[in-house]
C-alpha cells in the first residue's frame, strides 16, 4: 500500500463515456445508463484498501440517502486482480451484497476508465452535474484510519447538499487520500 492523494482534476472538466460490467446484476452498464439529472458519484474504490473499508459503512449510508434525492452513485474497481485477488469481480459481488450497496459495482479490467478519469487512489471521488461537468473532487470527509475522527462524509454531503439545492460548490476542496490504484 502506498498512501497516494487524489489528482484534483480540473474543475468542469467533461466526465469520459465508459462501459463496463456491473459484478452484481451482470449487465454491461455506460455512464449514459448511470448518470443522473440532478448528480452522478463516480467513486474508485476497491474491497481490501483499508481506507475504503474504513469509510465504507458511511459511503452507504450517504448513498442511501441521496439516491432518493436523484443522485446516481457509481462504484467503480479497477485494481489489478491478477495481484490483489481480493478484489476480483467475484469478490466484489460478495461485498456489495454484504454492504448493501444501492449503486452498480464496475470492474474496469483493463483500467482505462481510471486512466480517463485520472484516478490515483482508492476511495477517490468525483461529482459531476446534471451536464457531467466535475463540480466536485476530493475526500468523503476527514476521517483516516487510526485518526479518531467519525466517519460522515462531511464533504460529500456539503457538496451534494449545494447542488440538490442548485447552488455551486464554492468552497476548498480537500484531496482524497487512499491507497494507490494497483495498476498492472
Amino acid at each position: 500500500m502506498v498512501k497516494t492523494l487524489s489528482t484534483m482534476i480540473p474543475l468542469g472538466s467533461e466526465a469520459p463515456d465508459f462501459r463496463l460490467p456491473d459484478v452484481v446484476s451482470g449487465s454491461e452498464l455506460s455512464l449514459g445508463d448511470l448518470k443522473s439529472d440532478v448528480a452522478t458519484v463516480l467513486m474508485f474504490i476497491c474491497n481490501h484498501c483499508p481506507y475504503v473499508k474504513h469509510l465504507q459503512d458511511g459511503l452507504v449510508e450517504v448513498a442511501d440517502e441521496y439516491i432518493p434525492k436523484g443522485v446516481s452513485f457509481v462504484a467503480i474497481n479497477s485494481n489489478d486482480v491478477e495481484n490483489y485477488p481480493d478484489d476480483s469481480p467475484e469478490k466484489m459481488k460478495e461485498v456489495a451484497e454484504e454492504k448493501g450497496y444501492k449503486f452498480p459495482y464496475l470492474f474496469d479490467e483493463t483500467q482505462e476508465v481510471a486512466k480517463a478519469y485520472d484516478a490515483a487512489c482508492t476511495p477517490d471521488f468525483f461529482v459531476y452535474d446534471r451536464a457531467l461537468k466535475c463540480v466536485y473532487r476530493g475526500q468523503f470527509d476527514d476521517s483516516r484510519p487510526g485518526n479518531g475522527k467519525p466517519v460522515t462524509g462531511k464533504d460529500m454531503r456539503m457538496a451534494l447538499d449545494s447542488i440538490v439545492a442548485g447552488e455551486a460548490v464554492d468552497w476548498e476542496q480537500i484531496p482524497s487520500i487512499g491507497c494507490n490504484i494497483k495498476w498492472k
